[in-house]
């Protein structure tokens, strides 16, 4: 494109500029004819004259300009309009010497016309002008110098080339600048892109494009020698394009004179550039981050391309991966490393991988099992514009989880065929997808008839044959098939079986959209729950008439055994009795009061098993609650030659409990320590407080509880070596139990014993009265 419109810019203005000059010899022409009217005498020497000028002029047969011996120029001889443009390239639009034009355009000419004139020295040169190029010549001849003058580029003064009226109607921008970067010429197409009426209009307001005319200039003096070359982009318009210079160069320096050049629109060519290039960024960078490893081989088998991951995979130096290996040699290498599978025959095998280009269809996929233990899935694929795609997947994370998930599901199903429950699981679409040996048993169906079951409704009227409740089925119908959020819930019910079997069924939604439906057989645990309601039934009402019988047995008691303790300290206050006859009565009152405290002890067991005893708390002293149960115990212990001891620290201050129940329990302890001492027997009672508790401990130096013995020493009921029927510490233990604390037994057979009281700080309300729960919270809060 470039070059055809070089060669057409300079046909036309050799067609259009061949206008020759010999400017002096048809102005000393005129004079001589002009002499000649005047004066008859000389005309025949002046036509002699004029015939040695004409022999001059016909060496060139244009336009010339004759050159006197003293330097004086003769009017220019030609065409008028061809003399006119001559003026407009030198003169402008203004009058004047054509010769003191030429001498003025530069320095050097005048000395090449002086070596003209005086020599006869020939010379070719280029006139440099503001509005154009003038070729001179100049040849000595008829005993005269004769100067041609021929334009370069010739234009008129409106700027319009004339040469050039293919260009002028070109839809493309083209324009022409002098060798001072002078916009010069330009056509309509080029002035309609600035936005200017005319040539001069453009140059007068600097207008032109975004690259400017020495840029232009310059870059045709360095490319003199590569005419016809697209030049660099451009911008024009808001737009994008690209132009293309035409250059001419100087007859004598070889300087670029001056510089012709077009535009074209290219800028859907460079957004379409852009584009492809950002497409190719894009996929390179979308390939980059996937996790398989792509590798690209070009039509000459090497590699074009590879991600990240390709590296990666196969741990490979990267600049040995960017000399663009073979894929031979990509394999070589591989097998150094132990990164291919294990062949007999390599070589064959690597033929076959290298079979693959030329193909039209992509390969099946293939695995490759490294001798690391890795498995790979390869892909080959051909690839559009020639050569092979190769992806590599590491799966052998894949292959490990589908192996697991395998036996996960035959575990699941190993697991479900062990249960007793008949389990089904239905998929959203309403169809049987699993179920287990025990729902063919519960339903009385076989394998094959749940296989030809379709659907729900083909499943259902299966099982109603055993269980025909038409609601039940529509029910769990409606929790398989229905999509509704507030449908998939968890149910469950009972239903009755045609053979009298009572079946618990319940639903389950699974994650996936499917549903469990599990049945069983709850006959036997109904007919056990209803056996327990009724024995729990009885034992409340056994527990009823004991206490009625506990209550009648006490009221029956008390009654004789106040007359008894009544009647014998009648008979020791009297002194009527002897010596031995009052210890009797004594004896009688004491065993008498022993059997009251005991019947007592018994009912306050039987008021805490039926969970009708309630605490009256309140902050008790312990060091007074200590002082008075030893001294209600001293006397006992001393005439044992025993002795009782209080250790109390002062600061111990007050516990919250029911001092009542507190005192009953202590009592039973010190009762039990003063039997089980002799003499110069101790018995200790002594409080400490605790981390969130206060500790109170009983001990005795008697002769101790066997081993055997301590693990029932709290059991009620249980005969003891210390005698008695034992509910006194079992009493104990329910006591400080009901205080939400507990009791424990320290003893060495022989060395005596210690009881243990632990009583913690903040009672739990359930312990207390319901209204002295709720002050407890109160007070804490």
């Amino acid at each position: 494109m470039a070059e055809a419109d070089i060669a057409f810019v300079a046909a036309a203005g050799a067609a259009g500029l061949a206008l020759s000059v010999s400017a002096w010899a048809w102005r000393l022409r005129n004079r001589m004819l002009a002499r000649a009217s005047a004066a008859d005498a000389r005309q025949t020497a002046l036509e002699s004259r004029l015939a040695d000028r004409d022999a001059g002029l016909g060496a060139f047969g244009e336009i010339y300009l004759g050159l006197t011996a003293d330097g004086e120029g003769a009017e220019p001889q030609g065409e008028p309009a061809d003399i006119r443009r001559v003026r407009a390239v030198l003169l402008g639009d203004g009058e004047g010497d054509l010769l003191m034009a030429l001498v003025a355009s530069a320095p050097e000419n005048a000395d090449r016309l002086a070596r003209l004139q005086t020599q006869g020295a020939p010379c070719d040169f280029l006139a440099r002008t503001p509005r154009g190029i003038l070729r001179v010549q100049g040849r000595a001849a008829a005993g005269a110098a004769w100067l041609k003058l021929s334009s370069e580029v010739l234009r008129g003064h409106d700027g319009a080339d004339e040469a050039e009226p293919l260009t002028e109607l070109s839809p493309v921008p083209s324009w022409r600048v002098d060798g001072t970067g002078r916009l010069v010429w330009a056509n309509r197409a080029w002035l309609e892109e600035v936005k200017a009426e005319s040539v001069a209009d453009a140059v007068d307001r600097g207008l032109g494009f975004d690259r400017g005319a020495d840029a232009l200039i310059a870059e045709a003096r360095g490319w003199a020698d590569r005419k016809g070359s697209a030049g660099p982009p451009a911008a024009a318009g808001g737009g994008r394009g690209a132009s293309s210079p035409n250059r001419w160069a100087g007859a004598e320096s070889g300087e670029a004179l001056g510089a012709a050049a077009f535009a074209l629109d290219v800028t859907e060519a460079e957004e379409t550039r852009d584009t492809l290039r950002r497409h190719v960024e894009g996929h390179d960078e979308t390939l980059n981050h996937l996790a398989d490893a792509v590798a690209i081989f070009g039509p000459s088998k090497r590699l074009a391309y590879h991600n990240t991951a390709f590296q990666q995979l196969f741990g490979i130096d990267p600049a040995w991966l960017d000399d663009r290996p073979t894929h031979a040699e990509l394999l070589d290498r591989l097998r150094q490393r132990r990164q291919l599978p294990e062949r007999d025959d390599y070589p064959a095998w690597k033929a076959h991988e290298l079979e693959f280009y030329g193909a039209t269809e992509a390969a099946p996929d293939d695995s490759w099992s490294l001798p690391d233990g890795r498995t790979l899935r390869v892909v080959r694929q051909p690839h559009p514009l020639g050569g092979v795609l190769l992806l590599f997947s590491d799966i052998t994370g894949e292959l490990d989880l589908r192996s697991r998930y395998n036996a996960q599901i035959q575990v699941q199903r190993a697991t479900l065929d062990k249960l007793n429950d008949a389990v089904a699981v239905f998929g959203s679409d309403g169809r049987l997808r699993l179920h287990n040996e025990a729902f063919e048993t519960f339903w009385g169906v076989t394998a094959d008839q749940l296989g030809e079951a379709s659907d729900f409704d083909s499943l259902a009227e299966l099982c109603k044959r055993t269980a025909p409740d038409a609601a039940l089925w529509l029910g769990l119908k409606a929790r398989v098939a229905d999509p509704d959020p507030e449908s998939r819930v968890a149910v469950s019910g009972e239903t009755r079986t045609e053979d009298g079997r009572l079946a618990a069924w319940q639903t389950r939604p699974l994650p996936d959209g499917a549903t469990l439906v599990a049945f069983a057989d709850v006959t036997a645990r109904r007919e056990l729950e209803q056996a327990l309601t009724e024995r729990e039934a009885a034992l409340r009402e056994s527990q009823e008439l004991k206490r009625q019988f506990v209550g009648s047995v006490s009221y029956e008691l008390r009654t004789p055994l106040t007359t008894i303790v009544g009647y014998s300290e009648l008979l020791e206050a009297q002194g009527l009795l002897d010596e031995r006859t009052r210890q009797h009565a004594g004896a009688i009152r004491v065993a008498a009061n022993q059997l009251a405290r005991s019947i007592d002890d018994v009912l306050d067991m039987a008021q805490i098993d039926a969970g009708e005893m309630d605490l009256s708390l309140g902050d008790v002293q312990v060091c007074d609650v200590l002082e008075q149960c030893a001294e209600r115990v001293r006397a006992r212990v001393e005439g044992r030659g025993g002795v009782v001891e209080v250790v109390c620290p002062d600061k111990i201050g007050a516990v919250r409990a029911d001092q009542k129940r507190l005192v009953q329990a202590l009592d039973h302890l010190l009762d039990n320590a003063a039997r089980s001492i002799s003499e110069g027997g101790r018995v200790t009672l002594e409080a400490a407080r605790g981390v969130g508790e206060t500790r109170f401990r009983v001990t005795d130096t008697g002769h101790g509880i066997p081993y055997h013995l301590q693990a029932h020493v709290f059991d009620r009921y249980i005969q003891r070596e210390r005698g008695g029927p034992g509910v006194a510490l079992a009493l104990v233990k329910a006591l400080i139990e009901l205080h939400g604390g507990w009791a424990e037994l320290e003893s060495e057979p022989g060395r005596g014993a210690s009881f243990i009281l632990h009583l913690p700080h903040d009672i739990q309300p359930a312990a207390a009265h319901p209204e002295l729960g709720l002050e407890l919270q109160e007070g804490r809060a």
